[in-house]
């Protein structure tokens, strides 16, 4: 059977001329290379070169090394392209989380974890629950934080849960009329997003289907309220740096609330570095 450290052994021997320089080269001893030589020889059911002296190849020998120059080649190549996804990944958590995760969970999230792991890379991604999904599912994210239950072969873990609310400019009529819960959307146009869904009563559910304009980004949302398109609706959580002009309420008439949960992979085993995360996510979402 030909090995590896035969290859390196001939290649070696070949450029350098000597099995001495050859040694050298490789940090072998002279026997060492001498005896790997011969067990090359051996596989080959040839010589490989002309003289003791190994200063000259046969004809199998030349191409004996030519294959061996090709296959260590490749080898070295395939190993350098694991070690750089290795370098590059093992100290790396890939992050999904909505933009509401991001302001209530993942500031304090991090800083708790690295100071305990300084030298893991965070990659954060900023998205919808919908996206939030596809990335844990499609591998692009180790973790996921969405209001979305698992679907397919994904594991949901509850971390969070926050009230849910009206969002509409401070001087709308919607802001005025906030005694009367989800009906003070009255006849104010509804920029509608997913989480409206989870909202029963029936004038959210008509306006969400009559809706003229839908979006799923946080940031999009309270831009489109705050330009007057209409009111919306959205977690607490997300209101954090809304500014003065944008006003929320939770009504009651029902009360309802959204679940953040940690989303991941039910068929892929975390990498530590993940899993440590997920831990520290989830001492931060219990405090």
């Amino acid at each position: 059977m030909i090995k590896i450290e035969m290859m390196r052994c001939l290649r070696a021997v070949a450029r350098e001329g000597t099995l001495a320089a050859a040694a050298a080269r490789l940090g072998r001893s002279p026997s060492a290379v001498s005896m790997m030589l011969a067990q090359l020889t051996e596989s080959v059911g040839g010589p490989l070169f002309e003289t003791d002296r190994k200063n000259r190849l046969t004809p199998l020998g030349r191409m004996v090394l030519e294959e061996c120059e090709r296959a260590l080649d490749a080898f070295e190549r395939a190993a350098e392209a694991i070690g750089r996804h290795a370098r590059s990944t093992a100290g790396t958590v890939r992050i999904a989380a909505v933009p509401s995760a991001a302001v209530l969970l993942l500031p304090a999230a991090i800083r708790a974890f690295r100071a305990r792991r300084p030298d893991v890379r965070l990659e954060i991604g900023d998205l919808d629950s919908a996206a939030v999904l596809r990335r844990v599912q499609f591998d692009e994210a180790d973790i996921g934080i969405a209001s979305a239950p698992a679907q397919g072969a994904l594991r949901a873990e509850p971390l969070t849960s926050d009230r849910l609310g009206i969002v509409c400019r401070a001087d709308s009529a919607v802001a005025a009329r906030q005694a009367a819960g989800w009906a003070a959307l009255g006849d104010a146009a509804l920029v509608a997003n997913p989480l409206c869904d989870l909202v029963d009563h029936p004038l959210v559910r008509r306006k969400t289907e009559d809706a003229a304009l839908t979006a799923r980004n946080t940031t999009t949302l309270l831009a489109f309220v705050r330009a007057g398109f209409g009111a919306t609706i959205l977690p607490a959580a997300a209101l954090r740096d809304a500014g003065p002009e944008i006003v929320f309420f939770a009504p009651d008439n029902p009360a309802r609330s959204r679940t953040l949960a940690l989303l991941t992979s039910a068929t892929k085993p975390l990498s530590p570095a993940a899993r440590a995360f997920g831990a520290v996510l989830k001492s931060v979402a219990e405090r």
